[in-house]
């Protein structure tokens, strides 16, 4: 696809902020509607991007809180009463979501959907409430069941859930190369891509670069729906850069989150996850991890 369709779904899509300019002509590529967001998947075989597109809608059909009887909204239904059965797709996103808060403090949790399902979509509790439900400490995984300590508590997968698929849809393709995103997440492997990362006010771009090898990118901001609760209001979005896309999208969203000191903690930590912050000074930051994952960088004044 050429740049200027990619530019047209930013404009019709502005929490996309990732432009991907060209590739080294894959044979097919497709434009799907999924997770509630546009995603495209571009691979040599159509076989292989029906497979694909089966593949996560059978995800999102066990994920999406929209659904009354996917299996996340099955949970969230029974919070406090008993634990629900799963699929092992459900209890591993749930499982690295839990150690995920672990390693980010506790910044990113997907108990979160108390405030963000229960109290700001469906209007079923006062704010204070559900920000006190806010605990990923409360959920408990034993096997394929799940369950929730609390009535009122909820878990919401929109931190983690597009990048788990991009990298279950990879293990489950097991083909050499391929592009596939998923809103603000991306999958690519065995190609080489030139990427720009846009500023979400202006519309421009910022930043150039390629790939160096198999990556995934995602980038989190509020500039839309503002639906990360943050400490951080001088950060406009966060773009993370890794080899394992759900740890990708759930440090996107983590770093997004976190007061600043936070932030230099975790990558002082973490020193294998790239970052590039936008903040609304205009300044930049990015550390030497990102440049590992990329080359030809180049920002744009």
């Amino acid at each position: 696809m050429d740049h200027f369709i990619y530019y047209y779904m930013i404009r019709l899509l502005p929490f996309l902020f990732i432009i991907v300019f060209q590739g080294y002509g894959l044979s097919v590529e497709k434009i799907f509607y999924l997770m509630g967001t546009y995603s495209t998947i571009d691979l040599d075989n159509p076989d292989d991007i029906r497979r694909a597109y089966k593949y996560l809608r059978k995800l999102e059909n066990k994920m999406s809180t929209y659904l009354a009887e996917s299996e996340v909204s099955l949970i969230n239904r029974y919070a406090g009463i008993k634990p629900v059965r799963v699929s092992e797709e459900i209890a591993e996103v749930i499982v690295e979501a839990l150690k995920i808060s672990e390693k980010t403090y506790g910044y990113f949790d997907i108990t979160v959907g108390a405030y963000t399902i229960n109290y700001r979509r469906k209007g079923l509790l006062e704010k204070k409430e559900a920000l006190k439900l806010v605990n990923y400490k409360d959920v408990v995984v034993n096997g394929d069941k799940v369950f929730l300590k609390k009535k009122g508590m909820a878990i919401d997968l929109g931190g983690i859930g597009k990048g788990y698929a991009l990298e279950k849809v990879y293990e489950y393709l097991n083909i050499e190369r391929g592009f596939i995103t998923i809103g603000g997440d991306m999958k690519i492997w065995g190609m080489k891509r030139s990427i720009a990362i846009l500023d979400p006010l202006k519309e421009s771009i910022i930043a150039l670069f390629v790939n160096r090898g198999d990556l995934c990118i995602s980038t989190s901001g509020n500039y839309h729906q503002d639906h990360i609760r943050t400490q951080n209001r001088n950060i406009i979005q966060v773009t993370v850069l890794y080899r394992n896309c759900t740890h990708a999208d759930a440090y996107a969203t983590a770093l997004f989150a976190m007061p600043e000191d936070k932030i230099k903690k975790f990558l002082k930590e973490n020193k294998d996850v790239g970052v590039f912050i936008l903040y609304k000074d205009k300044k930049v930051y990015v550390n030497p991890a990102f440049f590992s994952y990329c080359e030809k960088f180049k920002k744009v004044e």
